[in-house]
């Protein structure tokens, strides 16, 4: 029984910034080979695979199939598939946009379930029987602390992550008893960061921190505190951390769990 992931080859969605980069530079890290995935221009894309390259990733592919459409999800799989065995999929992928549910657009909320639910399926759906068949495999679905409680304003967000928490529970039973101990055996498991430094919630911090005179830690205090007891952010490397860890043959009865990184939100 190896030890790490290494060698094992990783696609990860939404990774050219922010969470999803990080979870890849980390695999690189456990020298995997990765495959990036995500929408964004040419100095975006070069600068998360010189990123992903510098960490130690064997080799790196980038892919930028919108994942709005089923079809091009569908041709995302079929592409890394035929390029060699996927031993690690990271659905990480995912939009936000908020409003009341009786003004919420429904072209918005088909968005948001699309990127955020119906995508993974997608992607499972393909990558799951050929991990069964070789007894290795790891999902890790990127859900958030809205996966396990609500917020106002946030119906299409928080339906879809519960519902990517209750996917992944049914494929972590269908394929329970793929592969051995030896093997490392084939998981699905969902990770639900709260507050996370990334660029989406920056301009919120920086609003806050203004209202005291330009001090950011107390932004991020103010912003928290509603919410979030440690009153402590967690970084992308941190998700990155406990993503590779679920990698590792080691977790290989870790399976339909929703593993909650939100300085004690969700023990409230």
């Amino acid at each position: 029984m190896t030890h790490s992931p290494a060698g094992r080859r990783a696609l990860i969605t939404g990774s050219l910034q922010g969470i999803g980069l990080a979870i890849a530079e980390t695999l690189a890290g456990e020298s995997c080979h990765i495959v990036l995935h995500g929408l964004g221009d040419d100095s975006l894309k070069n600068a998360a695979r010189e990123s992903v390259l510098a960490a130690g990733a064997l080799s790196v592919a980038c892919y930028d199939h919108d994942l709005r459409s089923p079809e091009q999800v569908v041709a995302l799989m079929r592409e890394v598939l035929a390029a060699g065995p996927l031993d690690i999929l990271v659905n990480n992928a995912g939009i936000q946009q908020t409003a009341p549910l009786a003004d919420l657009p429904a072209d918005v909320w088909d968005r948001i379930i699309a990127i955020n639910l119906s995508a993974a399926f997608h992607t499972m759906k393909a990558a799951l029987p050929g991990m069964a068949a070789r007894g290795y495999g790891r999902v890790v679905n990127i859900a958030s602390v809205h996966g396990l409680v609500a917020s106002v304003n946030k119906a299409p967000y928080v339906a879809a992550k519960f519902g990517l928490i209750g996917l992944s529970k049914v494929a972590a039973l269908e394929y329970a008893s793929a592969g051995n101990r030896e093997l490392g055996s084939v998981t699905v498991n969902c990770i639900c960061p709260g507050w996370t430094e990334t660029a989406i919630i920056e301009p919120q911090i920086l609003a806050r921190a203004a209202l005291h005179g330009g001090d950011r830690d107390a932004g991020v205090r103010e912003l928290l505190q509603e919410k979030q007891p440690s009153l402590r952010t967690s970084k992308p490397a941190e998700i990155g951390q406990l993503a590779a860890w679920l990698c590792h043959p080691i977790a290989h009865n870790i399976t339909g769990s929703a593993i909650p990184i939100e300085g004690g939100w969700t023990s409230q």
